[in-house]
């Protein structure tokens, strides 16, 4: 895919901060080194050396001092690393994406953690969306969505949806009103994203079918829309095996998907994850360089 031609002017400028480059590189160095490079303090002055987590079963967690003092220095953009090891391999288990084993620019699958999974799909819309772009959406749609998309100047599309989600022939009838090769003509206009929450749909409940994933993937892959899989209700399903998700089902890297903790560990932690392709997912953590910086470190050693 032309990963290229997705993204907005600001998101193509970014460049990495040499700070944070500086400090992945801390990272991997031997404790014995105290570098002053990045800035990172002295983690033995930190005021806080060790605590105990107790679960809601009457089990604990203890986080030591050698932990503590990694919780609370400086940390990679894209995550704890053992935290992004350990859902790479939830994913996997899980969804079993077949971009897993492509080249990196062919859309390998990259993940980052996020504060919160609506910081990261706030950072996906600034990456995809110019202003007087169109944007295809569930309709309803979540109003938190509306908040971060609104004031990116775009035109939102709503898709008509049932108790099914979104209805891949009304998705087909209003994408007709451009052709397919229009997607290479920057002055179509043609729609580039379409976000959808495909479990649990807030406001409406409502949840797509295999049947309907399937077909409206075929119809992103005809007219190469980047599809945003919203999806923070995944594991509160209440059938079982799980509806397979969009993320399973790409063979061309054009799925984000966004998750949450909020809805099963605490809404206070907020840790979310986005997985998709290392060309936008490596875009979204330059954003994250000259912002966040990272998320919570020790938020994520509690994870």
């Amino acid at each position: 895919m032309n990963y290229t031609r997705f993204l907005t002017a600001v998101s193509a400028a970014r460049q990495a901060s040499p700070i944070r480059a500086m400090t992945d590189l801390l990272m991997r160095s031997p404790p014995s080194v105290i570098s002053l490079a990045g800035g990172a303090p002295n983690p033995d002055t930190f005021p806080f050396k060790s605590t105990s987590v107790t679960l809601s079963d009457g089990t604990s967690i203890e986080i030591g001092e050698t932990l503590m003092k990694k919780a609370l220095q400086y940390s990679a953009t894209t995550g704890v690393p053992e935290l992004v090891a350990w859902l790479k391999e939830l994913q996997r288990k899980l969804h079993n994406p077949p971009t897993l084993t492509y080249a990196p620019d062919k859309g390998q699958m990259a993940m980052c953690v996020t504060t919160g999974s609506q910081e990261g799909l706030s950072k996906v819309f600034e990456m995809l969306v110019n202003p007087g772009d169109n944007v295809l959406l569930d309709s309803p749609t979540y109003s938190g969505t509306l908040a971060a998309v609104k004031p990116l100047g775009c035109n939102l599309i709503g898709v008509p949806t049932d108790q099914y989600g979104i209805v891949p022939q009304a998705l087909k009838d209003i994408l007709s009103r451009w052709r397919p090769e229009d997607v290479i003509i920057p002055e179509m206009k043609s729609p580039k994203i379409l976000y959808t929450v495909p479990n649990g749909g807030n406001p409406t409940g409502a949840s797509l079918t295999i049947e309907r994933k399937i077909e409206i993937y075929k119809i992103a892959q005809e007219y190469d829309l980047i599809i945003v899989e919203d999806d923070p209700y995944y594991f509160l399903q209440f059938n079982k095996p799980w509806t397979p998700s969009f993320l399973s089902m790409d063979v061309d890297g054009r799925v984000i998907r966004a998750d949450s903790m909020s809805k099963i560990l605490s809404s206070g932690l907020r840790i979310g994850y986005l997985s998709g392709p290392k060309p936008l997912i490596d875009r979204i953590v330059l954003h994250m360089q000259a912002s966040t910086l990272h998320t919570s470190a020790f938020t994520q050693v509690i994870v």
